[in-house]
């Protein structure tokens, strides 16, 4: 693979305020520094006051007139995110960006949020679902770009829908994979929505392929003392640039997907290397996993359910 310094074009956001999730370490952090960097106002949502202050210094170094700041968010509990959208509502500003990058990976053992929902499911799907909802009047008064990071996993899998909590039988990896596909599914919704009803809203999707980020990492607040043997050859492949990204190329495709005007509304954007594992961003075929507006719909009801926050989509 070429080892010339792959990148992209972030176009001037002067005047546009962006929220992004998961931004206090590795990708979420890169995004965030590249839209300050381009003049943004970034907010930066996180459960952890001390690695958000870090990130904010680690963004200052990069942008030293970067406007960034911090808000409280636990995505594991909809109270925090119900919490975060009332202080943004207060605030009264407009968002123009919204990047849920968010999330977690294979917690050894089932774990559950706050609320109850088997963990993955309820960080990376519903937990953003809600925020979405609670963000609604400040997206539409922003027409926001909204765009959210699925995965490769999503390639294969399904939403088991007769267990979405994998209360019988839990498998780390299918429960991610549902985990991606739902939050697939309603982002693709979002922008069906957002047209049928003028909110003027545009979504679309981004995978960051694969790189040597901290979700496979030692974590033991998911229950993995170690990293795993994944993350280990991910390490090894990226740093001879074989196959795999890095963590700064890794951040790449969501950025595409928010900020260049020839990304597309409903479009999917991913690394372009053979296995769409690293390499420059470019337009996706969807994953047949996401593809049926039926599941989609169907999706976006239950989430409604299970949150206790409606959003109209029909």
């Amino acid at each position: 693979m070429p080892r010339t310094p792959i990148d992209i074009t972030v176009p001037d956001l002067s005047g546009k305020r962006a929220v992004v999730t998961g931004a206090s370490d590795g990708i979420g952090l890169g995004i965030a520094t590249r839209l300050a960097a381009a003049g943004a106002e970034v907010l930066l949502p996180v459960r952890n006051p001390g690695k958000g202050a870090a990130a904010i210094t680690t963004i200052r170094r990069s942008a030293p007139r970067a406007e960034v700041s911090l808000r409280e968010l636990d995505l594991s509990s909809l109270s925090s995110v119900a919490a975060l959208g009332e202080t943004l509502r207060a605030e009264g500003r407009p968002i123009h960006l919204l990047i849920n990058n968010a999330g977690v990976m294979t917690p050894p053992d089932r774990q559950t949020t706050s609320d109850g929902f088997e963990l993955q499911f309820g960080t990376n799907h519903l937990g953003h679902f809600a925020l979405v909802a609670h963000l609604l009047p400040l997206l539409r008064a922003g027409r926001a770009q909204v765009t959210s990071q699925v995965s490769v996993a999503a390639r294969r899998g399904a939403i088991n829908w007769d267990d979405l909590n994998w209360e019988r039988g839990y498998d780390g990896m299918k429960a991610y994979r549902q985990s991606k596909i739902a939050f697939g599914l309603f982002g693709l919704e979002l922008d069906r929505c957002s047209r049928a009803h003028g909110w003027g809203i545009t979504s679309n999707l981004s995978h960051p392929g694969v790189a040597p980020t901290s979700l496979l990492a030692a974590r033991p607040e998911v229950g993995r003392s170690r990293d795993t043997l994944g993350v280990r050859l991910i390490r090894a492949l990226s740093a001879r640039g074989i196959l795999v990204g890095t963590v700064r190329t890794a951040q790449l495709s969501a950025l595409h997907a928010a900020t260049s005007p020839a990304a597309e509304r409903g479009g999917f954007y991913g690394p372009s290397w053979p296995g769409r594992m690293g390499g420059p961003p470019g337009a996706q075929a969807l994953y047949p996993s996401l593809r049926s507006t039926d599941e989609a719909r169907r999706l976006w009801q239950v989430s409604e359910e299970l949150t206790g926050t409606p959003i109209p989509n029909g």
